[in-house]
């Protein structure tokens, strides 16, 4: 036989009473009448000098307690605490209440469920919303959704092998100073442009070319195969050696994936808190007549040509060579969500065979395999007008085994010209220059002063919702 007051008992007597169509309500004395320790913690506690606690209580001497107290058979308080400090400070001496069938001593679990629920229509600050989820929240349960977010393919089934032989680099000789000062030099005249690919500082190593040997008069630094090889090693040595910053250098071909952890959930509650808001982005090109993409052949430029892309929040695709079909695919759909008619897109590629091809071939696949008849395709870079002009040096003669070799032979010449080869100063004035060309400026102009509204209504709520989370005192126990 269930106990008189088990959650089982307790729920089929307040179903009986509701059927039967009646809920007491009796006078009950203040002094037998106790507030729940629980609201406090979940709700705050309640300052009787509190000016809607005051206007509360000149109601109730008005009008009198308009809605009963709900109590539990021992006495505490599950709805009315504000109420009830409003009586207080009047000096009532009894106040109309209900009694639900459950005893907090019995069961404080389904206590502080009951007390949440007689409270959930009321009007709640964000910190007491969240305190009333956390009564909800089963850690077993947690842990699983948890672990089921972040699985991945991270299991190791295999043997470990036998590591053969010993990896031993020459040390960097005195000789090889004058190329490693040259190289100090490129890094740090580039620090913007963290991380720098190993191309990049070879071009900015052309500029001014060092001795690749500082005793041999005949090693200076070129544009060939065997300097960039040893550049390469010296890049690698000077690393190991801590001359060179890691940060400085990236190889964007070869992506790592990580994943980022925390001791514990306030370290990441405080973390997201200070980042709370701060990635907001108006999009700048709403306003815009036309719909503007940018396509880049290559990885190792789009660190220069990203912070141009965020300035006018212009999508940015990294090509690597001919372009893939579910990047097309995703311009497309960019594209058709826009609603506008016309698509203009600035490309980014090499002065080569391929180069100028990658250009024609994305701008056919838009018009061709997606419908797309209205594309403005514009060749932002690399020209053989920006080849002259910055008086680019070449890479090497043209790869005569490129299907696009005779055309861009006849009208160009053998050499060709890389991207890298630009001072990325240069290539983002390039690009800047050609996006202003295509857009309204007064337009862009308002939406960045629109930018500036919203960042100021964000920061205003941002500081709200920190006071919030700081009431409930994440770090106490840490």
């Amino acid at each position: 036989m269930d106990s008189i007051t088990s959650p089982k008992s307790t729920a089929r007597r307040r179903q009986r009473s509701a059927e039967l169509g009646h809920d007491p309500i009796s006078e009950r004395p203040l002094l037998e009448i106790r507030p729940s320790p629980e609201n406090d913690d979940i709700y705050g506690v309640i300052n009787r000098d509190d000016p809607e606690i005051i206007a509360m209580a000149e109601s109730i001497r008005e009008f009198g307690v308009r809605e009963p107290l709900v109590i539990s058979l021992d006495g505490f308080i599950l709805s009315g605490h504000r109420r009830y400090t409003a009586a207080k400070r009047l000096g009532l001496l009894t106040v109309p209440c209900r009694v639900d069938p459950i005893r907090r001593e019995d069961d404080i679990d389904q206590f502080v469920l009951l007390l949440r629920e007689f409270n959930r229509q009321r009007d709640k600050s964000l910190a007491v919303k969240l305190r009333e989820e956390l009564i909800n929240a089963n850690p077993e349960e947690s842990h699983r959704a948890l672990s089921e977010y972040r699985t991945q393919q991270s299991g190791v089934d295999a043997d470990a092998f036998e590591i053969v032989g010993r990896k031993q680099r020459a040390k960097i000789s005195k000789a090889k100073q004058p190329m490693l000062d040259a190289i100090f030099k490129v890094i740090n005249d580039g620090r913007k442009f963290w991380p720098l690919s190993d191309r990049a500082i070879h071009y900015g190593l052309l500029n001014d070319p060092p001795l690749k040997h500082a005793s041999k008069s005949n090693s200076v630094y070129d544009n060939s195969g065997k300097s960039y090889k040893a550049l390469v090693e010296l890049l690698t040595r000077a690393r190991l050696a801590g001359h060179i910053d890691w940060r400085a250098i990236h190889d964007p071909t070869r992506p790592v994936t990580t994943w980022k952890v925390y001791a514990n959930p306030r370290r990441f509650i405080r973390e997201q808190v200070d980042h709370l808001l701060k990635g907001y982005y108006r999009n700048l090109m709403q306003s815009q007549p036309h719909h503007i993409e940018i396509v880049a052949e290559k990885n190792t430029i789009k660190p220069i040509l990203k912070p141009v892309a965020g300035d006018f929040t212009i999508p940015l695709t990294s090509g690597r060579g001919y372009c893939s079909l579910p990047p097309r695919y995703a311009m497309a759909k960019r594209f058709q969500r826009s609603g506008k008619a016309k698509l203009i897109l600035l490309m980014v590629s090499d002065f080569d065979p391929d180069g100028e091809e990658i250009a024609q071939s994305f701008a056919r696949s838009k018009r061709d395999d997606f419908g797309i008849e209205e594309i403005h395709p514009i060749k932002v870079a690399l020209t053989a007008q920006q080849v002259q002009e910055y008086e680019l040096p070449p890479v090497m003669t043209a790869k005569a085994t490129s299907t696009n070799y005779d055309r861009f032979v006849d009208q160009y010449g053998d050499s060709v010209f890389e991207l890298e080869a630009l001072d990325p100063d240069d290539l983002q004035t390039i690009l800047t220059t050609a996006i202003e060309l295509v857009i309204d400026i007064d337009a862009y102009n308002h939406e960045v002063a629109e930018e500036e509204k919203d960042a100021a209504f964000l920061d205003g709520v941002r500081n709200t919702v920190h006071v919030a989370l700081q009431q409930m005192n994440w770090e106490s126990d840490e």
